[in-house]
């Protein structure tokens, strides 16, 4: 075994590798593993040895988990000083060992760490995942809700949802992530109907409510559209603004192309006529 003689206080479960065939698989292990706050990784009879820079480079710069990694010569050697292990398969087993999901097993890792325990899980080949003898050497089992018909995951899969599990049970609230959306004041209903207003407006001038009889009822669809959405402050002068811009300027006259107002198409049509007439006699 290459290993320390120093045990360090484990911040969550060991994740075991038995007798991984790829170093790639290995590295994107530790990479799932440093993604959910896991770093103690334990490697059984790698086949292609150890260390491997297939591993580093798929790691894609977890390196302090793959520099951290200890190899052992067996399985019982790597489980030896832990208290509590999970064994990850997809196939039944005939034992009397209790088979837990991933929701809960993650809660059960948690528990077990807060009360001082050192916990594990063990995850098998590529090609055939663990031995029955090998999973004899766990205290439970866990298994994930796949599709019975396609049951088969790449261990980094595995290890990827058990280390999430780890990392949730965790969380105060297990439906919290890291960031969320901006926090932005609600605009009030003044804000909200003076943009309604304003818009109508924009609307009437450029002919948009005909025939006229019809005008109450698409002011009323116009109304539900905007209050449904929940409009935050900021939000409606990003509104305010398209909208202003869109009433000062047209295609006709682009901005910085002499006053909004000399647009003749903004003009009512007896306007038009009498600014034609004028023209004309000049």
């Amino acid at each position: 075994m290459q290993a320390s003689n120093d045990i360090l206080p484990a911040t969550g479960p060991a994740i075991i590798l038995v007798e991984p065939q790829l170093g790639e698989n290995i590295g994107m292990v530790a990479r799932a593993m440093a993604n959910f706050g896991l770093s103690e990784l334990r490697l059984v009879n790698p086949r292609d040895g150890w260390p491997s820079e297939k591993a580093r480079a798929a790691a894609s710069r977890a390196d302090h988990v793959i520099d951290a990694a200890v190899v052992y010569d067996d399985l019982a050697s790597a489980v030896a000083d832990l208290n509590f292990v999970f064994a990850t398969t997809a196939r039944a087993r005939d034992n009397f060992k209790p088979v837990r999901g991933p929701v809960e097993a993650g809660r059960a890792l948690r528990a077990r760490q807060r009360s001082g325990q050192r916990t594990g899980i063990l995850f098998g080949r590529e090609r055939f995942g663990l031995y029955n003898d090998e999973v004899g050497l766990a205290d439970e089992i866990v298994t994930f809700p796949v599709d019975p018909a396609f049951s088969s995951l790449n261990i980094a899969q595995a290890a990827l949802l058990m280390s999430y599990e780890w990392m949730k049970s965790g969380l105060e609230d297990e439906t919290k992530t890291n960031f969320s959306s901006p926090d932005m004041m609600p605009a009030t209903k003044e804000q909200l109907h003076g943009l309604i207003a304003y818009l109508e407006g924009a609307l009437e001038a450029r002919g948009y409510f005909r025939p006229a009889a019809k005008k109450p009822k698409m002011v009323d669809n116009l109304r539900a559209v905007l209050t449904r959405a929940g409009f935050a402050e900021p939000e409606l002068k990003v509104l305010r603004g398209i909208i202003s811009s869109l009433d000062r300027f047209s295609p006709a006259m682009p901005r910085g192309d002499g006053s909004p107002g000399d647009d003749p198409r903004r003009l009512p049509a007896a306007a038009r006529a009498a600014k034609a007439t004028d023209k004309d006699q000049a």
